[in-house]
């Protein structure tokens, strides 16, 4: 019997103001359509996720704003670094976030890029924007959190 072998992921990018500006629903896995000397700019880690999103045109799904920065060795063959590129999914799944993003006010928003296996993947967040005032409570909390780990260290110390 030929067993599944385990795909080790590998993160190479997270978005995190996506998680500071929108609350997140749900997340998709997506393919993402690269040329070659994006994909080693990749690997050297020349990639940005701030300020991304998705958007849709004709049925397919496209990412803005991911800022892959030209491979140091390239040539020509160099791509724009702020180029659209192509999301792969299923056609159902794209129409279905097509619909919500359409009817409901949710936001497509690149969480994270990885590596599985040899492919690179990018973690799409079904979001929904958060107003000033959550903002600000959220901020409250982890500060909170904060506080409370400090005292707890500092109480450990002393026994």
């Amino acid at each position: 019997m030929a067993e599944k072998k385990k795909e080790a992921t590998k993160i190479i990018a997270q978005n995190k103001k996506a998680y500071h500006d929108y609350f997140v629903e749900e997340k998709y896995e997506a393919g993402i359509a690269l040329f070659g000397t994006e994909v080693k700019s990749i690997r050297a880690g020349g990639v940005n996720l701030k300020d991304s999103y998705c958007s849709f045109e004709k049925g397919e799904m496209f990412a803005v704003g991911i800022h892959i920065s030209p491979y140091d060795h390239g040539n020509i063959f160099n791509r724009e670094p702020l180029r659209d590129k192509k999301l792969l999914m299923h056609r159902r799944e794209i129409m279905k976030l097509q619909g919500l993003v359409q009817q409901k006010g949710y936001t497509l928003v690149p969480l994270s890029l990885y590596f599985s296996g040899s492919h690179v993947k990018v973690e799409v967040g079904l979001c929904r924007g958060k107003k000033l005032y959550d903002k600000r409570d959220a901020d409250a909390a982890r500060q909170a959190s904060r506080d409370i780990d400090r005292h707890m260290k500092d109480r450990s110390y002393e026994g």
